[in-house]
Order: C-alpha cells, then structure tokens, then sequence
C-alpha cells in the first residue's frame, strides 16, 4: 500500500459526517436535458458538459463534501457504439472528473474559510450492467467472464486515475463476482482508494442474491477499499442494511439511497411515493445505526443534501 492518505479517514478524522451529493441525472434533466438515452447522463457529456459542472456546483453549494462523476455510464464500449473512437471516448471519460474538478476547485476558492472539509472528486464507476441500459445493474446475473469485466473497467479506471479523481466510486454494484474484479483490479493502481457500495435485493442481500454480511467480511481486510455499503436503493430498507453491515465490518459505513421511488428498468420509469423529504431526519437515524458517509441517489436533489447539511452543520 501506498503513502497516499486515505481521503476519506482524513474527512471523518475530524467530520462526525462526510456529505455526499445526490442525484446528478434528474438535476441535469431540470436543466431541460434529455436522458432517455442508453449513453444517460455520458450524453449531456457530449452535448452540453457545461451543465454538469453547474450541477455539480449546486452540490457543493447545498454542503455536499463529495462530487461523484458523471462517468456512470461513459464507457468506452458505450460510446463505440456511437461511433466514437477509444481516443476520443478517453478524453471524454477523463473530462468527468475534470467538470468535478473544476466545480470543487471554484467552489474552494471562495468557501474555504468554512467549517467544511475540502470537498472530494470520486470518480463514479458504474458496472458492467449499466453499460448493457437494460437494468442489469438491478440483477447481477451477467453470465460473464472475470476476463469480460477486467476488460471492461480496466482502461476507464485508468483514465479516471489519470485525470486526478481523489478517489474511485465503485457503486451500484449488483454482484460479488464484479466487486472482487474491481477489487483485484484496484491493485494495479496502489495509489488509488475508492469505495463499494452495492445494489440491494432487500436489507439482507445485494442484487445477485449474496448476503451483505458476506460483501462485507470479504473486503475486510483490503485497505484500498475505504468505505462500503450500498445506493440506489429504497430509503425504507437502509437502516436495518446498515445493522447488517455494521456487524460484519469495521469499514466506514457508505449509504446514497434513492428518493423512495421504485424505478421499473423496463419502462425506464419511476413509481410510488417519494419519502426523502424526511432525509435530514433519516440521516441521524442511520449515523446512530453506524453509517458515516451519507447522501443522496437517484430523485434526490441538492435541496435534499442541504436538508442534511443544515442538521449536520448546525448543531
């Protein structure tokens, strides 16, 4: 292991929290932008990179001490499908993290006499079943090599690398099988920490059916594995994932859940009630069940990371 500093001990060193931000595609279509698009927010990334910045920026402003990149779904076999050439689908990947950047850097520039810590860049990697936009990343079961999936996220986690990212965002991750290749991937950038967080089937298990407890006991004792525990999924099911968690790690505990709102990958729709207006309030009571890493994914909006600031950041 490296001598770099492990980012996010340095924040909870001296934060009880570290605020993460929320949903970055639905802000970007408050922008007005269209995502109904396999390539999702990687589009606006090509047609308007300008929104990502300001959206991140929002972020930042509601208190968020983490920007998670718009490089979910920008991947190189993504964008070939596009017709662009692995060059060019690099620069753009890289560009995720310097839009993140470059928001956090401004940002600094004129709030770092605050109480806040200097904000990170993680930079997102989503998985395999993202790139397929068929709503495999809520199932897990690819029916691929370990070889697929090196290939697959070895050159992006080398570009996100490259272009400065703080650390890596190994999220909504459906099976344990991806988890141990981005794990064993990670090794060849020795430098480089990122956090895991899983898709979740219920409270008990992640997407391809493995228990939690077992997600969580395998990455125990990888130390570029900094934080872990689990996004997208629904508020209702977070507090007793964290007790599952909390006994089977001793990691810094990672929760973004969505708004309440169940997403139907087929229609590409969301339905339901939404129940995140209360997140301020579900923030403390997921802290007290162990988690230290808190925001917002899909639905959620800087209204609702300012919610929790305000508490955090208060009292």
């Amino acid at each position: 292991m490296s001598n770099k500093i492990n980012p996010i001990k340095a924040i909870l060193s001296e934060h009880s929290i570290m605020l993460l931000d929320g949903a970055l595609a639905t802000e970007l279509e408050s922008y007005g932008c269209n995502l109904d698009d396999p390539l999702w927010s990687a589009r606006v990334l090509l047609e308007n990179p300008e929104l990502i910045y300001q959206v991140h920026s929002d972020y930042f402003r509601a208190g968020a001490d983490c920007a998670i990149t718009s490089s979910y779904q920008a991947t190189i076999d993504g964008f070939s499908k596009r017709g662009i050439q692995e060059k060019e689908a690099l620069e753009l990947i890289k560009e995720t993290v310097l839009l993140a950047r470059k928001a956090r850097d401004d940002f600094w520039q004129e709030n770092s006499q605050t109480n806040r810590p200097k904000p990170l860049v993680a930079a997102s990697v989503g998985p395999y079943g993202a790139y397929l936009a068929d709503g495999s990343e809520y199932v897990g079961n690819y029916g691929v090599t370990d070889e697929t999936l090196i290939d697959f996220h070895r050159t992006r986690m080398s570009a996100l690398i490259e272009a400065g990212a703080d650390l890596l965002a190994f999220e909504t991750i459906p099976s344990l099988q991806e988890a141990k290749v981005l794990a064993s991937l990670l090794k060849e950038f020795p430098d480089t920490y990122a956090w895991l967080s899983f898709s979740l089937k219920n409270e008990k298990a992640i997407s391809d059916n493995t228990p939690l407890a077992e997600c969580a006991r395998v990455f125990g004792d990888n130390e570029q594995i900094v934080a872990i525990g689990l996004n997208c999924a629904p508020v209702t099911i977070v507090t007793e994932a964290i007790n599952e968690l909390r006994t089977n790690t001793k990691k810094p505990i990672i929760v973004y859940p969505n708004s309440g709102e169940t997403y139907n990958p087929e229609t590409k729709t969301w339905h339901g009630q939404e129940l995140c207006n209360g997140l301020d309030f579900k923030s403390e009571e997921w802290y007290l069940a162990g988690a230290r890493l808190i925001g917002g994914c899909c639905r959620t909006a800087p209204h609702h990371i300012e919610e929790i600031s305000k508490k955090w950041r208060t009292s």
